[in-house]
């Protein structure tokens, strides 16, 4: 009778513990993407084209691929060692509320041309020339990408993803923004011309033709084969990184003056960073570098159909 009397208060004692609830075990938030992570989840795969007559001119480098930040030598210095101009680019991320903004910046020692330029015309040492993507901060890890500016020259060109609800503002959408799957995802696609490498997007207008080097963002930098070669690795330096771009823009042996670069072949002093980006005819609310400094004020006024966008900073490195 006893150990009938402890089996029954045991039943109980554990019936009672089932009508407990059990809280959940706590789970960690999902970690905030880095700026590397997003800056290559949406690296362009950049179509490079070549001229025949010099096509290693029109290969992407660092700006230090000689090893040091002197500028005023990039364009002797550019044909001294083609294995030197590896595969690079650079990019900057900065975030509001609602959306990110990563700009991709491609160099080249030389803006040149194939003919004679005795007046400094068409000719200048260095040469930075890049895109803006616009991306939605929409829940999930990477974002969804709404739209690209890209930087050919002094003029700034609009493209829109099928799909995107952004329409022409102050600025008209050049084109549709073509993507190719990379890796398992899809990523926007650049067209950059040969010599002096005005960037646009990809279509059958400015595709390469019977040359150009294919640029995948692999995370590896690599030369390419020759003038034709349909996949070379590159990798991506973040302009705010220690001792690179942005921390330098004060130094004068890398820049002539604020966001531009120290040159003295062809016409001086005639490339320009990220911050030095200017388009001639967008106003004069939107300044000299704006893309890179203010995008969220320059997609803004460029574009229209939005939606919800916020244009406060909650991270800019820029400012």
């Amino acid at each position: 009778m006893a150990r009938s009397r402890a089996t029954a208060a045991l039943a109980t004692a554990l019936a009672c513990l089932a009508l407990v609830p059990v809280a959940p075990a706590a789970q960690a938030a999902p970690a905030a993407v880095s700026d590397a992570a997003l800056a290559s989840r949406w690296a362009p795969i950049h179509y490079q084209d070549t001229d025949s007559s010099d096509y290693d001119a029109d290969y992407l480098s660092k700006v230090d691929f000689d090893g040091e930040w002197n500028t005023l030598n990039n364009w002797e210095s550019q044909d001294d060692s083609v294995a030197r101009l590896t595969g690079t680019a650079y990019f900057s991320v900065v975030e509001t509320g609602t959306h990110w903004f990563v700009t991709y910046s491609f160099y080249h020692p030389r803006d040149w041309e194939d003919f004679p330029d005795p007046l400094s015309l068409f000719t200048h040492e260095n040469d930075m020339e890049g895109v803006l993507l616009t991306v939605r901060k929409d829940g999930s890890t990477y974002g969804a990408l709404e739209a690209m500016v890209t930087v050919a020259h002094s003029d700034f060109y609009s493209y829109v993803p099928a799909g995107s609800p952004y329409t022409s503002g102050r600025e008209s959408v050049d084109g549709p923004l073509q993507l190719q799957t990379y890796n398992g995802a899809a990523h926007p696609t650049t067209f950059q011309e040969a010599k002096g490498h005005g960037i646009y997007a990809k279509n059958g207008d400015h595709a390469p033709d019977s040359d150009g080097v294919v640029y995948y963002p692999s995370g590896t930098a690599e030369v390419p084969a020759g003038g034709t070669d349909n996949f070379v690795g590159y990798t991506l330096v973040d302009v705010f990184a220690g001792g690179g771009l942005w921390a330098r823009r004060a130094n004068a042996e890398t820049y002539a003056s604020y966001g531009t670069f120290r040159g003295d072949n062809g016409k001086d002093n005639a490339a320009n960073a990220p911050w030095g980006w200017d388009d001639g005819n967008d106003g004069g609310d939107i300044p000299r570098g704006f893309l890179a400094t203010d995008p969220a004020h320059l997609v803004s006024e460029y574009f229209a159909g939005e939606g919800t966008f916020a244009t406060a900073y909650t991270r800019n490195s820029y400012r």
